[in-house]
Protein backbone atom coordinates (compact mmCIF):
# COMPACT_ATOMS: atom_id res chain seq x y z
CA UNK A 1 0.00 0.00 0.00
CA UNK A 2 1.27 3.65 -1.07
CA UNK A 3 0.55 5.51 1.81
CA UNK A 4 -0.58 9.03 1.66
CA UNK A 5 1.34 11.23 4.52
CA UNK A 6 -0.11 14.36 5.26
CA UNK A 7 2.83 16.32 6.45
CA UNK A 8 4.11 16.02 2.38
CA UNK A 9 1.35 18.18 1.81
CA UNK A 10 2.84 21.46 3.89
CA UNK A 11 4.48 24.40 2.09
CA UNK A 12 7.51 23.70 -0.09
CA UNK A 13 6.71 20.38 -0.52
CA UNK A 14 8.27 18.63 -3.52
CA UNK A 15 5.55 15.73 -3.17
CA UNK A 16 2.88 14.60 -6.02
CA UNK A 17 0.45 15.56 -3.56
CA UNK A 18 -1.87 18.22 -5.37
CA UNK A 19 -1.00 21.73 -4.11
CA UNK A 20 -3.93 24.41 -3.14
CA UNK A 21 -4.36 27.29 -4.95
CA UNK A 22 -2.99 30.42 -3.31
CA UNK A 23 -3.83 34.12 -3.88
CA UNK A 24 -0.58 35.66 -5.03
CA UNK A 25 -0.09 34.68 -8.83
CA UNK A 26 2.46 35.46 -11.04
CA UNK A 27 2.86 36.64 -14.43
CA UNK A 28 4.59 33.54 -15.63
CA UNK A 29 1.52 31.78 -13.38
CA UNK A 30 -1.39 33.17 -15.08
CA UNK A 31 -0.57 32.41 -18.84
CA UNK A 32 -3.61 31.14 -20.04
CA UNK A 33 -1.61 27.60 -22.11
CA UNK A 34 1.06 25.48 -20.48
CA UNK A 35 3.57 24.00 -22.77
CA UNK A 36 2.93 20.09 -23.09
CA UNK A 37 3.78 17.29 -20.71
CA UNK A 38 7.26 15.77 -20.39
CA UNK A 39 7.67 12.41 -19.15
CA UNK A 40 11.13 10.10 -18.51
CA UNK A 41 12.53 7.80 -20.77
CA UNK A 42 12.51 3.76 -20.29
CA UNK A 43 15.55 3.43 -18.00
CA UNK A 44 16.84 2.12 -15.01
CA UNK A 45 17.22 5.21 -12.25
CA UNK A 46 19.35 3.29 -9.82
CA UNK A 47 21.80 0.59 -10.52
CA UNK A 48 22.76 -1.80 -7.81
CA UNK A 49 25.20 -1.19 -5.36
CA UNK A 50 25.27 -3.08 -2.25
CA UNK A 51 26.29 -6.59 -1.29
CA UNK A 52 24.46 -9.86 -1.98
CA UNK A 53 24.59 -10.89 1.66
CA UNK A 54 23.34 -7.69 2.68
CA UNK A 55 20.49 -7.62 -0.22
CA UNK A 56 19.88 -11.64 0.54
CA UNK A 57 18.39 -10.47 4.19
CA UNK A 58 16.98 -7.79 2.41
CA UNK A 59 14.62 -10.09 0.93
CA UNK A 60 14.12 -12.65 3.79
CA UNK A 61 12.51 -9.51 5.49
CA UNK A 62 10.53 -8.19 2.37
CA UNK A 63 9.31 -11.81 1.60
CA UNK A 64 8.15 -13.47 4.66
CA UNK A 65 6.51 -10.32 6.67
CA UNK A 66 3.70 -8.00 5.73
CA UNK A 67 3.92 -4.15 6.82
CA UNK A 68 2.41 -4.91 9.80
CA UNK A 69 5.05 -6.96 11.09
CA UNK A 70 2.74 -10.35 10.91
CA UNK A 71 5.08 -13.32 9.28
CA UNK A 72 4.35 -15.48 6.10
CA UNK A 73 5.52 -19.11 6.88
CA UNK A 74 5.49 -19.48 3.07
CA UNK A 75 6.88 -17.71 -0.33
CA UNK A 76 4.15 -16.96 -2.88
CA UNK A 77 4.41 -16.13 -6.09
CA UNK A 78 2.62 -16.21 -9.83
CA UNK A 79 3.39 -19.36 -11.63
CA UNK A 80 3.80 -19.10 -15.51
CA UNK A 81 2.94 -16.17 -17.60
CA UNK A 82 1.52 -13.07 -16.39
CA UNK A 83 -0.71 -10.90 -17.83
CA UNK A 84 -2.32 -7.50 -16.93
CA UNK A 85 -5.18 -5.66 -17.80
CA UNK A 86 -6.89 -2.29 -17.26
CA UNK A 87 -10.15 -0.95 -15.77
CA UNK A 88 -11.54 2.19 -15.37
CA UNK A 89 -11.95 5.91 -16.53
CA UNK A 90 -7.85 5.90 -16.41
CA UNK A 91 -5.57 8.91 -16.79
CA UNK A 92 -4.28 9.05 -20.72
CA UNK A 93 -0.55 9.16 -19.17
CA UNK A 94 -1.54 5.00 -17.22
CA UNK A 95 -1.36 3.52 -20.12
CA UNK A 96 1.95 4.80 -21.34
CA UNK A 97 3.45 4.97 -18.53
CA UNK A 98 2.40 1.21 -17.71
CA UNK A 99 3.65 0.27 -21.34
CA UNK A 100 7.48 1.59 -20.09
CA UNK A 101 7.13 -0.20 -16.79
CA UNK A 102 6.07 -3.45 -18.32
CA UNK A 103 9.23 -3.16 -20.86
CA UNK A 104 11.41 -3.00 -17.47
CA UNK A 105 9.70 -5.50 -16.15
CA UNK A 106 10.31 -7.70 -19.35
CA UNK A 107 14.02 -6.55 -19.63
CA UNK A 108 15.38 -5.90 -16.44
CA UNK A 109 13.63 -8.61 -14.25
CA UNK A 110 13.14 -11.02 -16.80
CA UNK A 111 9.80 -11.95 -16.04
CA UNK A 112 6.97 -12.90 -18.75
CA UNK A 113 4.41 -9.95 -18.51
CA UNK A 114 2.21 -8.74 -21.05
CA UNK A 115 -0.58 -6.50 -21.33
CA UNK A 116 -4.43 -8.20 -22.22
CA UNK A 117 -8.02 -7.09 -22.60
CA UNK A 118 -8.95 -10.55 -20.65
CA UNK A 119 -11.41 -10.64 -17.71
CA UNK A 120 -9.16 -13.69 -16.31
CA UNK A 121 -5.90 -11.11 -16.46
CA UNK A 122 -3.28 -12.23 -13.77
CA UNK A 123 -3.44 -8.36 -12.30
CA UNK A 124 -6.06 -5.70 -12.72
CA UNK A 125 -5.49 -2.10 -12.54
CA UNK A 126 -8.19 -0.10 -11.76
CA UNK A 127 -8.30 3.80 -11.78
CA UNK A 128 -11.01 4.66 -8.94
CA UNK A 129 -12.25 8.18 -7.84
CA UNK A 130 -9.94 9.56 -5.07
CA UNK A 131 -12.76 9.95 -2.93
CA UNK A 132 -14.29 6.60 -3.44
CA UNK A 133 -10.43 4.71 -2.60
CA UNK A 134 -9.71 7.00 0.30
CA UNK A 135 -13.17 5.89 1.51
CA UNK A 136 -11.95 2.07 1.62
CA UNK A 137 -9.02 2.45 3.06
CA UNK A 138 -8.41 6.37 3.98
CA UNK A 139 -4.75 6.32 4.39
CA UNK A 140 -4.04 4.70 1.34
CA UNK A 141 -3.12 6.68 -1.65
CA UNK A 142 -3.41 3.28 -4.23
CA UNK A 143 -3.23 -0.13 -3.10
CA UNK A 144 -3.04 -4.21 -3.85
CA UNK A 145 -5.51 -6.99 -3.08
CA UNK A 146 -5.08 -10.64 -3.61
CA UNK A 147 -8.06 -12.84 -4.63
CA UNK A 148 -10.07 -10.68 -6.27
CA UNK A 149 -10.19 -9.08 -10.08
CA UNK A 150 -12.30 -5.34 -9.95
CA UNK A 151 -13.68 -2.77 -7.17
CA UNK A 152 -16.96 -4.79 -7.03
CA UNK A 153 -15.37 -8.25 -6.13
CA UNK A 154 -13.03 -6.08 -3.22
CA UNK A 155 -16.10 -4.45 -2.09
CA UNK A 156 -17.41 -7.77 -1.29
CA UNK A 157 -14.70 -9.58 0.02
CA UNK A 158 -13.01 -6.74 2.02
CA UNK A 159 -13.95 -7.88 5.32
CA UNK A 160 -13.38 -11.60 5.07
CA UNK A 161 -9.94 -13.59 4.95
CA UNK A 162 -10.68 -13.83 1.01
CA UNK A 163 -8.11 -10.95 0.91
CA UNK A 164 -5.28 -12.00 3.31
CA UNK A 165 -2.32 -12.20 2.02
CA UNK A 166 -0.92 -14.59 4.73
CA UNK A 167 -3.20 -17.01 3.83
CA UNK A 168 -2.40 -17.57 -0.13
CA UNK A 169 -0.52 -20.72 -1.34
CA UNK A 170 0.40 -19.43 -4.69
CA UNK A 171 -1.25 -16.33 -6.77
CA UNK A 172 -3.23 -16.46 -9.19
CA UNK A 173 -5.16 -13.03 -9.20
CA UNK A 174 -4.94 -9.54 -7.38
CA UNK A 175 -6.36 -6.53 -8.10
CA UNK A 176 -4.22 -2.95 -8.24
CA UNK A 177 -6.35 0.26 -7.39
CA UNK A 178 -5.51 3.33 -8.56
CA UNK A 179 -6.72 7.29 -8.81
CA UNK A 180 -8.12 8.03 -11.32
CA UNK A 181 -7.63 12.00 -11.21
CA UNK A 182 -4.62 12.37 -9.36
CA UNK A 183 -0.95 13.82 -11.17
CA UNK A 184 0.02 11.58 -13.51
CA UNK A 185 3.24 11.02 -11.15
CA UNK A 186 1.44 10.06 -8.65
CA UNK A 187 -0.30 7.49 -10.40
CA UNK A 188 2.90 6.45 -11.84
CA UNK A 189 4.35 5.78 -8.98
CA UNK A 190 1.44 4.02 -7.77
CA UNK A 191 2.04 1.57 -10.79
CA UNK A 192 5.54 1.17 -9.96
CA UNK A 193 5.06 0.37 -6.18
CA UNK A 194 2.02 -1.78 -6.01
CA UNK A 195 3.08 -3.80 -9.41
CA UNK A 196 6.44 -4.79 -7.41
CA UNK A 197 4.42 -5.29 -4.65
CA UNK A 198 1.77 -7.31 -5.95
CA UNK A 199 4.34 -9.69 -8.07
CA UNK A 200 7.01 -9.84 -5.26
CA UNK A 201 7.97 -8.52 -1.94
CA UNK A 202 5.18 -7.34 0.21
CA UNK A 203 6.50 -5.59 3.19
CA UNK A 204 8.31 -2.60 3.34
CA UNK A 205 11.66 -1.63 4.84
CA UNK A 206 12.37 1.83 6.36
CA UNK A 207 16.09 0.91 6.27
CA UNK A 208 16.39 0.70 2.57
CA UNK A 209 18.52 3.53 0.97
CA UNK A 210 17.57 2.31 -2.74
CA UNK A 211 14.34 1.23 -2.79
CA UNK A 212 10.75 1.51 -3.62
CA UNK A 213 10.25 -1.01 -0.74
CA UNK A 214 10.02 1.71 2.10
CA UNK A 215 7.06 3.50 2.95
CA UNK A 216 9.66 7.02 3.32
CA UNK A 217 8.58 7.54 -0.62
CA UNK A 218 11.42 9.12 -1.58
CA UNK A 219 12.25 6.55 -4.70
CA UNK A 220 9.50 7.24 -6.96
CA UNK A 221 10.04 4.46 -9.73
CA UNK A 222 11.62 0.74 -9.48
CA UNK A 223 15.07 0.93 -8.77
CA UNK A 224 17.85 -2.08 -9.91
CA UNK A 225 17.69 -3.26 -6.47
CA UNK A 226 14.12 -3.71 -6.55
CA UNK A 227 14.15 -5.54 -10.11
CA UNK A 228 16.81 -7.76 -8.70
CA UNK A 229 14.52 -8.80 -6.12
CA UNK A 230 11.87 -9.63 -8.19
CA UNK A 231 14.37 -11.35 -10.25
CA UNK A 232 15.14 -13.34 -7.42
CA UNK A 233 11.74 -14.07 -6.59
CA UNK A 234 10.76 -15.47 -9.88
CA UNK A 235 14.36 -17.35 -10.06
CA UNK A 236 14.23 -21.37 -11.24
CA UNK A 237 15.53 -22.18 -7.56
CA UNK A 238 12.42 -20.88 -5.97
CA UNK A 239 8.71 -21.85 -6.14
CA UNK A 240 5.65 -20.97 -4.00
CA UNK A 241 5.05 -23.19 -0.73
CA UNK A 242 8.93 -22.44 0.08
CA UNK A 243 9.29 -21.96 3.54
CA UNK A 244 12.37 -18.77 4.96
CA UNK A 245 14.70 -21.27 5.82
CA UNK A 246 14.55 -23.24 2.45
CA UNK A 247 15.19 -20.01 0.34
CA UNK A 248 17.50 -18.58 2.74
CA UNK A 249 19.24 -21.85 1.55
CA UNK A 250 19.01 -20.92 -2.24
CA UNK A 251 19.44 -16.90 -1.94
CA UNK A 252 23.51 -16.97 -1.86
CA UNK A 253 23.77 -18.98 -5.19
CA UNK A 254 20.79 -17.55 -6.98
CA UNK A 255 22.56 -13.97 -6.22
CA UNK A 256 25.74 -14.62 -6.92
CA UNK A 257 23.87 -15.80 -10.37
CA UNK A 258 21.90 -12.96 -10.95
CA UNK A 259 24.37 -10.19 -9.69
CA UNK A 260 28.09 -11.51 -9.53
CA UNK A 261 29.57 -8.05 -8.90
CA UNK A 262 27.51 -8.40 -5.71
CA UNK A 263 30.21 -11.03 -4.71
CA UNK A 264 29.37 -14.14 -2.80
CA UNK A 265 29.57 -15.54 1.01
CA UNK A 266 29.39 -13.31 3.74
CA UNK A 267 26.85 -12.57 6.24
CA UNK A 268 24.55 -9.55 7.16
CA UNK A 269 22.25 -8.27 10.10
CA UNK A 270 19.93 -6.23 10.82
CA UNK A 271 18.05 -4.95 13.29
CA UNK A 272 14.91 -4.82 12.78
CA UNK A 273 12.52 -1.30 12.65
CA UNK A 274 11.25 -1.70 16.08
CA UNK A 275 7.30 -1.39 16.05
CA UNK A 276 7.70 2.01 18.60
CA UNK A 277 9.77 4.20 15.83
CA UNK A 278 7.31 3.11 13.19
CA UNK A 279 4.12 4.14 15.44
CA UNK A 280 5.68 7.31 16.18
CA UNK A 281 6.41 8.22 12.33
CA UNK A 282 2.82 7.40 12.10
CA UNK A 283 1.54 9.49 14.13
CA UNK A 284 4.14 12.16 12.82
CA UNK A 285 2.81 12.06 9.58
CA UNK A 286 -0.60 11.23 9.35
CA UNK A 287 -3.46 13.71 10.48
CA UNK A 288 -5.45 12.90 13.42
CA UNK A 289 -3.57 14.16 16.09
CA UNK A 290 -2.60 17.77 17.18
CA UNK A 291 0.22 19.65 15.96
CA UNK A 292 2.17 19.48 18.79
CA UNK A 293 1.37 15.59 19.18
CA UNK A 294 2.90 15.14 15.82
CA UNK A 295 6.12 17.12 16.08
CA UNK A 296 6.26 15.65 19.81
CA UNK A 297 6.06 11.88 18.08
CA UNK A 298 8.80 13.06 15.17
CA UNK A 299 11.39 13.88 18.19
CA UNK A 300 10.55 10.68 19.97
CA UNK A 301 11.66 8.73 16.72
CA UNK A 302 14.65 10.64 16.45
CA UNK A 303 15.27 9.84 20.23
CA UNK A 304 14.58 5.91 19.33
CA UNK A 305 17.28 5.84 16.75
CA UNK A 306 19.73 7.30 18.40
CA UNK A 307 19.28 5.16 21.14
CA UNK A 308 19.34 2.12 18.83
CA UNK A 309 22.70 3.42 17.30
CA UNK A 310 20.96 3.64 14.04
CA UNK A 311 22.40 5.78 10.78
CA UNK A 312 21.35 6.03 7.27
CA UNK A 313 17.78 6.10 5.46
CA UNK A 314 15.62 6.03 9.07
CA UNK A 315 17.31 8.54 11.10
CA UNK A 316 17.77 10.89 8.43
CA UNK A 317 13.83 10.34 7.78
CA UNK A 318 13.23 10.58 11.53
CA UNK A 319 14.78 14.47 11.06
CA UNK A 320 13.19 15.05 7.82
CA UNK A 321 9.66 14.19 9.18
CA UNK A 322 11.24 16.47 12.16
CA UNK A 323 11.81 19.65 10.63
CA UNK A 324 8.80 19.41 8.02
CA UNK A 325 6.27 19.93 10.87
CA UNK A 326 8.58 22.61 12.67
CA UNK A 327 7.97 24.76 9.71
CA UNK A 328 5.98 27.05 10.31
CA UNK A 329 6.48 26.86 14.16
CA UNK A 330 9.91 27.13 15.07
CA UNK A 331 12.43 27.99 11.84
CA UNK A 332 15.45 27.68 13.50
CA UNK A 333 14.45 24.17 14.93
CA UNK A 334 13.42 23.29 11.23
CA UNK A 335 16.50 24.27 9.56
CA UNK A 336 18.76 22.22 12.38
CA UNK A 337 16.26 19.19 11.90
CA UNK A 338 16.41 19.49 7.84
CA UNK A 339 20.71 20.20 8.00
CA UNK A 340 21.01 17.17 10.64
CA UNK A 341 19.06 14.79 8.07
CA UNK A 342 21.08 16.39 4.83
CA UNK A 343 24.13 14.78 6.95
CA UNK A 344 22.78 11.82 7.42
CA UNK A 345 22.31 11.58 3.93
CA UNK A 346 24.86 12.84 2.29
CA UNK A 347 27.08 9.90 3.88
CA UNK A 348 25.99 7.51 1.40
CA UNK A 349 26.04 7.48 -1.99
CA UNK A 350 22.83 5.66 -1.67
CA UNK A 351 21.04 8.11 -0.60
CA UNK A 352 21.62 11.46 -2.40
CA UNK A 353 18.22 11.40 -3.67
CA UNK A 354 16.99 11.73 -0.51
CA UNK A 355 19.52 14.87 0.08
CA UNK A 356 17.77 16.55 -2.88
CA UNK A 357 14.20 16.36 -0.62
CA UNK A 358 16.62 18.23 2.15
CA UNK A 359 17.86 20.75 -0.48
CA UNK A 360 14.25 22.14 -1.56
CA UNK A 361 13.25 23.02 2.07
CA UNK A 362 16.63 24.61 2.47
CA UNK A 363 16.51 26.38 -0.86
CA UNK A 364 13.30 27.66 0.95
CA UNK A 365 14.41 29.15 3.84
CA UNK A 366 17.62 30.53 1.43
CA UNK A 367 15.48 32.05 -0.66
CA UNK A 368 12.58 33.88 1.76
CA UNK A 369 15.88 34.95 3.28
CA UNK A 370 17.22 37.01 -0.09
CA UNK A 371 20.14 34.66 -0.48
CA UNK A 372 20.21 33.76 -4.17
CA UNK A 373 23.13 32.16 -4.36
CA UNK A 374 22.99 30.03 -2.06
CA UNK A 375 19.49 28.85 -3.51
CA UNK A 376 21.01 28.64 -6.71
CA UNK A 377 23.99 26.60 -5.59
CA UNK A 378 20.84 24.00 -3.74
CA UNK A 379 19.19 23.44 -7.15
CA UNK A 380 22.39 23.30 -9.07
CA UNK A 381 23.23 20.17 -7.19
CA UNK A 382 19.83 18.45 -6.65
CA UNK A 383 18.25 19.31 -10.43
CA UNK A 384 20.54 16.44 -11.90
CA UNK A 385 18.98 13.96 -9.12
CA UNK A 386 15.56 14.42 -9.72
CA UNK A 387 15.99 14.10 -13.51
CA UNK A 388 18.06 11.19 -12.80
CA UNK A 389 15.79 9.39 -10.31
CA UNK A 390 12.37 10.52 -12.72
CA UNK A 391 10.90 13.01 -9.87
CA UNK A 392 9.41 15.25 -11.95
CA UNK A 393 7.26 17.42 -8.85
CA UNK A 394 10.80 18.05 -7.20
CA UNK A 395 12.32 18.34 -10.11
CA UNK A 396 10.09 21.43 -11.42
CA UNK A 397 10.16 22.89 -7.93
CA UNK A 398 13.87 23.07 -7.72
CA UNK A 399 13.68 24.73 -11.08
CA UNK A 400 11.18 27.15 -10.10
CA UNK A 401 13.55 28.05 -6.94
CA UNK A 402 16.49 28.37 -8.94
CA UNK A 403 14.21 30.81 -11.43
CA UNK A 404 13.16 33.02 -8.47
CA UNK A 405 16.73 33.14 -7.23
CA UNK A 406 17.51 34.23 -10.70
CA UNK A 407 15.37 37.01 -10.75
CA UNK A 408 16.61 38.39 -7.79
CA UNK A 409 19.98 38.67 -9.11
CA UNK A 410 18.70 40.90 -11.93
CA UNK A 411 18.38 37.90 -14.30
CA UNK A 412 14.79 38.48 -15.42
CA UNK A 413 15.17 36.74 -18.88
CA UNK A 414 16.79 33.72 -17.79
CA UNK A 415 14.63 33.06 -14.72
CA UNK A 416 11.57 33.42 -17.48
CA UNK A 417 13.20 30.91 -19.21
CA UNK A 418 13.66 28.60 -16.55
CA UNK A 419 10.58 28.41 -15.35
CA UNK A 420 9.07 28.21 -18.83
CA UNK A 421 11.49 24.80 -18.71
CA UNK A 422 9.89 23.84 -16.02
CA UNK A 423 6.15 23.46 -16.42
CA UNK A 424 6.34 20.21 -18.65
CA UNK A 425 7.71 18.34 -15.33
CA UNK A 426 5.12 20.23 -13.29
CA UNK A 427 2.74 19.37 -15.46
CA UNK A 428 3.54 15.35 -15.14
CA UNK A 429 4.33 15.96 -11.31
CA UNK A 430 1.41 18.32 -10.28
CA UNK A 431 -1.61 17.63 -12.39
CA UNK A 432 -3.91 20.08 -13.64
CA UNK A 433 -2.84 23.54 -14.69
CA UNK A 434 -4.47 25.28 -11.77
CA UNK A 435 -1.84 23.21 -9.25
CA UNK A 436 1.10 23.92 -11.38
CA UNK A 437 -0.05 27.87 -11.26
CA UNK A 438 -0.40 27.18 -7.55
CA UNK A 439 3.20 25.57 -7.26
CA UNK A 440 4.94 28.93 -9.12
CA UNK A 441 3.38 31.33 -7.01
CA UNK A 442 3.59 29.61 -3.64
CA UNK A 443 7.82 29.52 -4.27
CA UNK A 444 7.37 33.35 -5.88
CA UNK A 445 5.74 34.18 -2.16
CA UNK A 446 8.98 32.86 -0.36
CA UNK A 447 10.89 35.72 -2.33
CA UNK A 448 11.45 39.00 -0.34
CA UNK A 449 10.20 42.00 -2.36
Amino acid sequence: MRQTFAVWALAFAASCAPVQPVDTITRAATTSALPPMQGFADTSPVRVTRSNAEMAQDFLDLTFRLESGRTISTMTRFEGPLTVRVLGSAAPTLATDLDVLLSRLRQEADLDIRPTQSSDASITIQAIPQRTLQRAVPKAACFVVPRVRDWDEYMASRSSGRVDWSTLTQREHAAIFVPADAAPQEIRDCLHEELAQVLGPLNDLYRLPDSVFNDDNIHAVLTGFDMLMLRVTYAPELRSGMTRAQVASALPAILARLNPRGGSGGTASFPDTSRDWIRAMETALTEGSSPATRRAAAARAVRIGQTLGWTGPREGFAYYAMGRLEVGNDSRAALAAFEAADRIYRASQATQIHSAHIAVQKAAFALSAGDAMTTIELADLAIPLAREHQNAALLATLMMFKAEALELQGGSVAAEALRLDSLPWARYGFGSDDNVRARLAEVRGLRPF
